[in-house]
């Protein structure tokens, strides 16, 4: 149901958003235990009309923006959105896990493993692009999937959106005291407390990390513009470092260290590209600022696609120079590139590489942090999670409440999570949710409530059935089969469903600013290779993800879909009371 921007204020009124109460959960299923379990008793009904329940465009950019009391200041352009991209990506995946992925899995086919993943990455951004432009709020891929796929699919990606972010904010953490190790000419793992009675991989204490978390938390609380000028700053001075690491490394670089180019085949070469899509996922942060920018329309393609095509060209070079300096089977798993400069007797150089490592690091983590409260609020305006958090601060203009919280959440998990750990589990999270993104892309396209026919949605489900199956059938083959059959086969499957969307269903919405070529070609390749990616994690980490995922159905069916319900019910009967009272005064 689209409600106007004044009935949503009136909803802000009668919602009791402030924290001072102690209610949590302000909605009427919430208020009493005798209400809670009427509500759990209605749970079979509720689940069936949320699971069919999609939102509107006008909803999501004006009924819950209003939740939020204030409005976030416009007060970003193209500019600050490149470096926003390229300051949220670049120095992650370089400084993080190049040396990982190049060691244990690719060697120096770790070039070919940033390519195919960024390929992927790039696809996804087409589509995020498409979606941003048309809907500028800070919900970004949640509110895009409750608008196309409804709220029960936005409900779980909005977990795994929060899961990533975490896990994101937490690895770069993390991995920013091994290098400020380093720049203090220690070993990386010389400033983390072993904690010998806590598990394997949990026995890293990182202080550091909690207090770099912090620090950045105070920053985006006081001014998105502040921090803008912040990052920009930053991550220019990074672009600088890594021209000295290509000029002064390709010096000491021994082309016999390419040899061979894939020691582990090309399995590891997939295995380090699905590691490596760590690398790209701050993009997706980018859209989550479609409130604060002026002019979406024109900075958001700019901005997105602009800042992905600079971080692809750098990992891609970076990658190659670090497996020029040194054999592949010797790289340095927590800190790469300032051991490679020691290891060929540029001892003063490493200093240098640190010193861009950390700030380069520093803007991924405030980057970080920006989106994932962003993510939060546009979560909590859905009641899917408690409504204060929507709150925007009356003074600065910023989500402080979703922001102290998620930075919260970062802070315990770099507290005690191995770099290995994190890494995967991001990468199944990313991944997931860039393929329901696309999905999503083409259902926009192809259908239009109240308009396609009965017979043309089916047709749609059917070829998108097929999408689907047919690039896990991909993944499936490749991990288990490598049957050639088996690829001809499943690449067919995946062809004819994709070109029959094309020659027999006419697009029912057209983008008004922007919108991705080549439909449905680009978004139906993005599902293809994300879950072809997918299929090269490994098993533990697919447990460790369903265990998440049912952790949040379980969140869901308790607490998220009775929240979410009576939200969506008082917002219907205060529209039909304005119906009402308009057709009286009429």
């Amino acid at each position: 149901m689209m409600v106007g921007e004044s009935s949503a204020q009136g909803l802000v009124k009668t919602t009791r958003y402030g924290c001072s109460k102690s209610k949590i959960f302000p909605e009427e299923s919430f208020q009493s235990w005798g209400n809670y379990g009427r509500a759990l008793r209605n749970t079979k009904s509720r689940l069936t009309e949320r699971l069919l329940t999609r939102s509107s465009d006008e909803s999501e950019l004006h009924e819950m923006r209003a939740r939020s009391k204030n409005e976030m200041t416009k007060s970003l352009n193209w500019f600050d959105i490149i470096w926003f991209g390229v300051g949220s990506v670049l120095g992650a995946g370089v400084f993080v896990l190049t040396g990982q992925a190049a060691r244990d899995y690719a060697g120096p086919a770790v070039i070919i493993s940033y390519l195919i993943s960024g390929l992927s990455a790039l696809l996804s951004v087409l589509c995020y692009t498409e979606f941003s432009v048309e809907l500028p709020v800070a919900g970004g891929s949640f509110a895009y999937l409750r608008v196309e796929l409804g709220d029960f699919i936005a409900f779980l990606a909005a977990g795994n959106i929060l899961f990533e972010y975490i896990v994101s904010g937490a690895s770069v953490s993390r991995s920013w005291t091994s290098y400020f190790a380093t720049l203090c000419n220690h070993k990386p793992e010389d400033f983390r407390i072993h904690a010998p009675f806590l598990a394997h991989g949990f026995n890293e204490l990182d202080p550091i990390a909690v207090i770099l978390s912090t620090a950045i938390c105070v920053g985006a609380c006081l001014s998105i513009k502040g921090s803008s000028k912040f990052n920009s700053f930053v991550t220019i001075v990074q672009i600088f470092v890594m021209i000295f690491i290509l000029i002064v490394g390709l010096t000491k670089s021994d082309t016999s260290n390419f040899q061979p180019l894939a020691p582990f085949g090309m399995d590891g070469v997939l295995r380090a590209s699905a590691m490596l899509f760590f690398a790209y996922v701050g993009f997706d942060g980018v859209s989550t600022l479609g409130e604060e920018i002026k002019n979406p329309g024109r900075d958001i393609p700019i901005g997105l696609i602009g800042s992905m095509i600079i971080v692809i060209t750098a990992y891609c070079l970076l990658g190659a120079t670090l497996c020029l300096m040194q054999p592949y089977s010797q790289i340095d798993v927590d800190a790469p590139f300032t051991i490679a400069f020691e290891a060929v007797g540029m001892d003063w150089a490493k200093f240098v590489v640190a010193f861009g490592a950390l700030k380069g690091m520093t803007t991924v983590v405030l980057s970080n942090i920006i989106a994932q409260a962003r993510y939060f609020t546009h979560i909590a305006r859905t009641h899917m999670a408690p409504p204060f958090l929507a709150v925007i601060n009356e003074k600065t203009k910023t989500p402080v409440n979703a922001t102290v919280i998620m930075t919260i959440a970062n802070c315990i998990v770099a507290f005690f999570t191995s770099l290995d750990i994190l890494a995967n589990l991001l990468s199944i999270s990313t991944l997931f949710l860039f393929s329901l993104v696309s999905i999503a892309l083409i259902v926009r396209r192809y259908y239009v409530s109240g308009e396609t026919t009965s017979s043309d949605r089916n047709i749609l489900i059917g070829f998108l059935t097929v999408i689907i199956l047919s690039s896990i059938g991909l993944a499936l083959v490749w991990v288990h089969s490598k049957n050639f059959v088996g690829y001809i086969v499943l690449v067919a499957l995946w062809f004819i469903a994709t070109l029959g969307l094309k020659l027999t269903l006419k697009e029912a919405k057209k983008p008004k600013l922007w919108g991705v070529p080549w439909m449905p070609w680009l978004p139906s390749a993005s599902v293809a290779i994300n879950v072809f990616i997918m299929g090269s994690i490994d098993g533990p980490s697919f447990i460790r993800f369903s265990i998440w995922t049912a952790g949040l159905l379980v969140y869901y069916v308790f607490v998220g879909l009775h929240a979410s319900y009576d939200a969506a019910r008082e917002t219907r009967e205060m529209f039909d009371a304005e119906q009402v009272e308009a057709a009286t005064n009429y």
